[in-house]
């Protein structure tokens, strides 16, 4: 092996799942603050504002400093898959766990809690109390569950790995 190709490793093998792992953490900690505080927070608010103030928010976190994390991380998920596939004893599959953790939570994103974002987005049918009801007895347990991909993501990535 090359002192280039030494270098390379140590890039891919400490930095990768660093930053992997880092906005894994980050995206858990966005979605943990929806459901211990925003949530319950909106809960106690009529329908007619929980419904403008999610949608707002919402609109609000489809911008650049949101956006890298959401999709940076999954990049970065994905490239420490790759190396793993590549070089299978270069990574640990604790970190390649996480990252397929941090990918399935992404992917519930899209799935699930974009799409009923959208709907909210576009209105109801005049009966706020039942929109802002189904909304968020569907979209926080789908929260919830990237949160907790999202958190052990992170851990995942971020444990220390000692090559003997």
């Amino acid at each position: 092996m090359t002192f280039t190709n030494e270098l390379a490793g140590v890039a891919v093998n400490t930095w990768l799942p660093l930053i992997a792992g880092t906005g894994s953490a980050v995206a858990g900690g966005f979605y943990l603050a929806f459901s211990a505080v925003v949530i319950p927070a909106l809960r106690r608010q009529p329908a007619t504002e929980a419904i403008a103030t999610m949608v707002s928010i919402n609109r609000n976190a489809v911008r650049l400093p949101f956006m890298i994390v959401f999709f940076g991380t999954a990049a970065a998920c994905g490239a420490v898959a790759v190396a793993a596939a590549t070089d299978p004893l270069a990574q640990s599959p604790v970190r390649v766990a996480g990252a397929a953790a941090y990918l399935a939570g992404w992917a519930s994103t899209i799935m699930v809690n974009v799409p009923l974002n959208n709907r909210l987005d576009r209105g109801g049918d005049g009966r706020p109390d039942r929109q802002w009801h189904s909304f968020q007895q569907s979209w926080t347990p789908a929260n919830h569950i990237r949160a907790a991909l999202s958190v052990a993501g992170a851990a995942g990535m971020l444990i220390p790995i000692h090559n003997h």
